[in-house]
């Protein structure tokens, strides 16, 4: 007699699926695909800063990429993140953070020829009386027409028009005074024109008025102002000897 060696299987006992493996499965596919999107993201806010002819702020970064969870810290590190690959290539760029927003700027050290291209051009943008009007504005602001005139020694009508017109200085208010004159200070664009981050880049020079006083403010201004324009040249050439004289042979 035989007996059957047959026995039936309780649901505890029969195979389990691999949830564990179907989960971590799904886990890397998610991630993977996170790494795509972040490098596809990466890719179009770098054509988003190139594209742009001014700095671009994070708000417009936002509407460009139609991405409103895109926050501020992660357009930095994205941007971080560019400007180690520009520097493991070689680039001779870098995307740069300017009065809250990007902008791609030349790196430092290739100024000399980008100065001798684009100096003429810089120079017909503003005349002398605009750029010390300008620079009384930028360390006086906020400031009256009739206080830029009793520095400047001379009508303040015409230049304060051109500025508002390339927007350059804006109507930041009205003074306290008798009449409740027009206060002006300076524009985004400004900070983007000298390629300052903020107002607290501005050189720490002495008073305007001292400087007009002394007949020198305009060699002054020329050096203060386009110093964010141009290449100081004898920097750089301490710093390429010193380089120089430290290299080994």
């Amino acid at each position: 007699m035989t007996t059957d060696t047959h026995t039936t299987r309780t649901d505890s006992e029969l195979p389990t699926a691999p949830s564990d493996l179907t989960q971590s499965s799904e886990s890397s596919e998610q991630a993977s695909t996170a790494i795509v999107d972040d490098i596809d993201l990466k890719q179009q806010l770098e054509a988003v800063i190139f594209a742009s002819d001014e700095v671009i702020s994070t708000k417009l970064i936002r509407i460009a990429l139609d991405n409103d969870t895109l926050t501020d810290e992660h357009i930095a590190a994205l941007v971080a993140e560019l400007n180690r690959e520009y520097e493991a290539t070689g680039r001779t760029f870098r995307i740069q953070h300017i009065a809250q927003g990007y902008r791609f700027l030349t790196e430092k050290h290739f100024h000399r020829p980008i100065q001798r291209l684009l100096q003429p051009k810089l120079a017909r943008r503003l005349s002398q009386a605009a750029l010390e009007t300008l620079a009384i504005i930028a360390y006086k602001q906020p400031i009256t027409k009739a206080e830029i005139e009793a520095i400047r020694g001379t009508n303040a009508d015409y230049v304060i028009r051109v500025l508002l017109e390339k927007n350059l200085i804006e109507v930041s208010g009205r003074s306290e005074g008798v009449g409740k004159a027009l206060l002006y200070g300076t524009t985004k664009e400004f900070l983007d024109y000298f390629n300052l981050p903020s107002l607290a880049e501005l050189p720490k020079p002495r008073e305007i008025e001292e400087l007009m006083r002394e007949g020198d403010a305009q060699d002054f201004l020329k050096q203060e102002l386009n110093a964010r324009l141009k290449v100081e040249l004898e920097r750089d050439a301490e710093q390429d000897k010193s380089e120089t004289e430290t290299r080994p042979e």
